[in-house]
């Protein structure tokens, strides 16, 4: 049976006359790629410098979208201005170690219960952004955003350095991309300490990987005064001690190798409880900064795990309840032992798994700990090996920016409940 002129083009896969045609996509696709071209031979600085404006450039659109529509609150009254709508929750506690410094004596009710006070916020960014205002006479809340947004910057600078001990050049920016547009990620322009400890926790597990251990201390002190991660980065580098002390005979520990580890190691574990400690110096109450904390959960005292399990009961009953903390950890172990989160290394990945055993050891979980989340960082590289087609990269980023304008909405909010309070974030 004989076939028409114009069968082979269909069966080619092209409808007669589309051959050299060039869709509006082709065509815009092409003109992208000439514009974009000379960014290719950009340094990878500038690179990161981009992303991570792109990232906060939405996330300021989100937050005028946000704060429009916004009604009276304790720090405002309704349709607030970008710095005073983001000058809220923990931000006001800064402003006032940055006005007056810490309580000598713990605020306390006529039971002894301590009050919610500053000391439970650690120092090093109140104290920098006092510096950044001293120079240029701005006030707390133009120089708090400043100083957290630039350790934002440094943040994703430092955080491509160290992807970049185990990843490819553009597999370490889209790493990058996934921390700079993380739904959370509004909080690293916000006046809090997130943007600031994520700089120094991402040099320290830079230098740590790079086994530069003398040079790693001054950066865990300046960790520890800045965010409570003291406890899993001394385990973590104590992890890394044993698995280098295990492969010394493949990979060369010379002495002065191990006697750096090991005072880095102490180090660690020292600074862990400084912040505690001073507390309990500067007020002389030995319990200072853990009654504190533990202010805000209502009192009771710091028991380790037990309030997951509470939180458990509340969501689903007393018995699935204390399932659910179970469960969370099978799944997590289950997602660390994936292949995409084993190419990320032993440091980063111990990092992770060592953090969200804190998180689970002393943390009361609400909805501030979306935000305690961002030190994983890591497996924002672990999610870049996943796939390597750019449909699913630029899918997740679409997806973090849409749950972002979801936590800003829902946790900047402020809208009374029944406790007669908002939720925080």
């Amino acid at each position: 049976m004989s076939r028409g002129p114009g069968a082979g083009a269909f069966v080619a896969g092209r409808a007669p006359g589309a051959r050299q045609k060039q869709t509006i996509n082709d065509r815009l696709y092409l003109l992208l790629r000439r514009l974009l071209a000379p960014l290719r031979r950009a340094p990878w600085w500038l690179k990161v410098t981009l992303v991570y404006a792109a990232a906060r450039l939405v996330s300021y659109g989100i937050f005028l979208g946000s704060a429009w529509h916004a009604d009276d609150s304790p720090w405002g009254g309704r349709q607030p201005g970008y710095l005073t709508f983001i000058n809220r929750w923990d931000a006001g506690w800064y402003e006032r170690i940055f006005n007056n410094g810490y309580p000598q004596a713990i605020p306390r009710d006529p039971d002894g219960a301590a009050y919610a006070n500053e000391w439970a916020f650690y120092p090093a960014f109140p104290l920098l952004v006092r510096g950044l205002a001293a120079i240029t006479g701005w006030g707390w809340p133009a120089a708090g955003a400043m100083m957290a947004t630039v350790a934002g910057l440094a943040a994703m600078l430092m955080i491509y350095l160290l992807f970049r001990n185990f990843a490819a050049p553009a597999n370490a920016l889209w790493g990058v991309a996934f921390c700079a547009f993380f739904p959370v990620s509004a909080i690293l322009q916000v006046p809090y300490a997130e943007s600031l400890g994520l700089f120094f926790l991402a040099a320290a597990l830079h230098l740590l990987v790079r086994g530069k251990y003398w040079a790693a201390m001054p950066v865990v002190f300046l960790l520890c005064v800045s965010r409570p991660a003291g406890v899993p980065f001394a385990a973590v580098v104590a992890l890394h001690l044993a698995l280098r002390w295990r492969r010394r005979h493949q990979e060369p520990f010379p002495a002065r190798d191990v006697i750096a580890a090991v005072v880095l190691t102490a180090f660690s574990a020292v600074m862990a409880f400084a912040w505690m400690l001073t507390a309990w110096w500067v007020t002389g109450e030995r319990n200072a900064y853990t009654d504190t904390e533990t202010a805000w959960r209502g009192g009771g005292g710091l028991v380790l795990f037990k309030p997951w399990f509470e939180a458990g009961v509340d969501l689903v009953g007393p018995l699935w309840g204390p399932v659910l903390p179970v469960l969370l950890v099978v799944i997590a172990a289950l997602c660390f032992n994936a292949r995409a989160a084993r190419r990320i290394g032993p440091e980063l990945l111990g990092w992770s798994g060592m953090y969200l055993l804190y998180l689970l050891a002393v943390l009361h979980p609400q909805s501030s700990t979306f935000r305690m989340l961002l030190p994983m960082f890591p497996l924002a590289l672990a999610a870049v090996f996943l796939s390597p087609a750019r449909a699913y990269r630029w899918c997740v980023l679409a997806m973090f920016t849409l749950l972002q304008i979801v936590w800003v909405e829902w946790l900047w909010q402020w809208v009374a409940i029944t406790t007669g309070q908002t939720w925080p974030p």
